[in-house]
């Protein structure tokens, strides 16, 4: 396989291996639920503003429900990186899904 690399002074730069990793898997999974909140309050609430919109849902209690519901996307995500073979990004998307699931407990138990 070609090498796509380069080298800064002692650091060598792997992209191959840069594309296959935790640390591409685990933003790309923190940022899809993120996607999925913002993409709820334009189509709900895009009166309102986004300070408005979470300060209702912490009211009622629905940022750990909202915030269950976009984890979903992570799904998608991790799918899309089996299909592509990056094993190690979908392990990302995987520890970003947690991250995300000790949000949900958090604010269940302790709000």
């Amino acid at each position: 396989m070609l090498w796509l690399g380069y080298t800064i002074g002692n650091f060598n730069f792997n992209l191959m291996r840069l594309k296959d990793s935790i640390w591409l898997g685990l933003p790309a999974g923190l940022i899809g639920p993120l996607v999925g909140i913002l993409s709820f309050y334009f189509v709900k609430f895009g009166h309102a503003s986004i300070t408005e919109f979470f300060e209702l849902a912490a009211s009622k209690n629905l940022l750990s429900p909202l915030l269950s519901l976009c984890a979903i996307i992570n799904l998608g995500v991790f799918y899309g990186f089996i299909q592509l073979n990056y094993l190690y990004s979908a392990r990302g998307v995987i520890l970003s899904t947690f991250v995300y699931g000790l949000i949900i407990i958090a604010l269940k138990f302790f709000s």
